[in-house]
């Protein structure tokens, strides 16, 4: 088999790592403002409420361009809408470091939303094209995990730089990465029917083993979105994929600021304590979400029941936070943590996973832009409500109690509404 794959060629795992490092950048950009909270905190006199808003600027902007961001990205794909959005989020990334105070970041913030909104649309529709579905989880837990371990290096990373230069740099050091990136994917990124350097035995390799078709519906975009927005399987990822967003949004903004202010850490001890739950967490994502899940199902093992269990049993393993709620001792509250974020990471890939799995052709990218703009939306609510939590409490305890609540939700949605994941009926056979 090994000397069999040798053959075929590998040019779509390179594709996946380029993919996956477009998606470590974004989250670098993203994770820079919860690093350098406290110091933005004391410059600007930022209320617990205020910060709640101000990690929540970004994702207005980004969950309300998920819709039209994943229509484009079906009518014009991936190599054009990807193109102009990495364009568009290097600029961004430059004005947040340039910014001179509160609302600038705001605005600056809201701005990097709409720019990055078709990043992890293009990477599930990208991974539909180049992947076959025996290897759909292994291929989007490459680029997923890279939104956990981009906590790994980032959070350090920032935080020296904000130690060493102030916080402008903590953002300025995201801004540079986004323009290599932009030169990258600018240089390298092709569909597969564009790639001059995919072998042909590779191609049809991809293509026989259920690769989703490249181009349009040929029903519009509107039309898709009417017709998918009717399927009980998208309701069901939508509901279950934001339950796990609200608590991995939680812990992307907040983490930080809640080893700060609970557990006592100075920004730097915090920094590198938060490393140890987010590489947890990326190797959960890329080992048990991905090579294990796709390992079983290349036993023969049905795929809807594997998704199914590791999706329903990640996020129950993510009810390790009713445990953070309940201690503000470090070594116990970094075992819930880890165990938390590791579960709801392994899930996580699998879950984005079913985008591909379940789209009619030409619908990928809508059924995402719907499912990412819902999850976002997390992104919004989980900051603001943790932020009114503890501004009104003075404790994290209750916002880790929502969490658990929350991910119930998702767990009931995917164990009980999604049924069997295959692909819904492409619009023309049903009309």
């Amino acid at each position: 088999m090994a000397k069999v794959l040798e053959r075929i060629g590998n040019r779509r795992w390179a594709i996946g790592v380029l993919l996956a490092v477009g998606v470590l950048v974004n989250y670098l950009d993203r994770l820079s403002l919860s690093v350098a909270a406290p110091h933005l905190q004391k410059e600007f006199n930022i209320s617990p409420e205020e910060m709640g808003l101000l990690f929540s600027a970004f994702f207005w902007s980004y969950s309300l361009a998920q819709l039209p961001s994943g229509m484009l990205l079906d009518r014009f794909g991936v190599t054009l809408v990807g193109r102009i959005g990495t364009l568009l989020w290097t600029i961004a990334s430059a004005l947040t470091a340039l910014a001179t105070g509160y609302i600038g970041i705001f605005i600056a913030r809201m701005l990097l939303g709409i720019a990055e909104a078709p990043g992890m649309i293009s990477c599930q529709k990208a991974t539909g094209y180049w992947f076959p579905r025996h290897e759909r989880s292994r291929s989007t837990a490459v680029f997923d995990s890279a939104a956990k371990f981009a906590n790994v290096i980032g959070v350090p990373l920032v935080a020296f730089f904000i130690y060493k230069f102030g916080w402008r740099w903590g953002f300025g050091i995201t801004a540079l990465m986004s323009v290599a990136y932009f030169i990258a994917y600018w240089a390298l990124y092709r569909d597969p029917s564009q790639d001059k350097k995919l072998g042909k035995a590779e191609y049809s390799y991809i293509v026989a083993g259920g690769a989703t078709q490249e181009g349009p519906s040929g029903i519009g975009q509107v039309n898709m979105l009417s017709y998918v927005l009717r399927n009980r399987k998208v309701w069901a990822h939508t509901i279950g994929y934001s339950a796990y967003g609200y608590s991995f949004y939680l812990y992307l903004t907040w983490l930080p600021s809640y080893m700060v202010q609970t557990l006592h850490m100075t920004i730097l001890k915090s920094a590198a304590f938060t490393t140890i739950p987010w590489l947890c967490a990326s190797l959960a994502d890329l080992l048990i979400g991905g090579f294990v899940v796709d390992y079983f199902i290349s036993r023969g093992i049905d795929d809807t029941k594997v998704r199914k269990i590791f999706i329903v049993g990640g996020m129950a393993a993510g009810l390790a936070v009713f445990g953070v709620s309940m201690t503000d001792d470090p070594f116990w509250a970094l075992v819930w943590i880890s165990i938390a974020l590791s579960g709801i990471s392994a899930a996580a890939p699998v879950a984005s996973s079913v985008v591909s799995l379940i789209s009619p052709r030409g619908g990928t990218a809508t059924v995402g832009g719907f499912t990412n703009f819902v999850n976002n939306l997390m992104g919004v609510v989980a900051p603001i409500t943790t932020g009114l939590i503890v501004g009104w409490t003075g404790s994290f305890s209750g916002a880790f109690l929502v969490a658990g609540i929350v991910l119930v939700v998702g767990i009931l949605a995917y164990g009980f509404m999604l049924g069997r994941i295959e692909p819904i009926p492409d619009p023309e056979s049903v009309a």
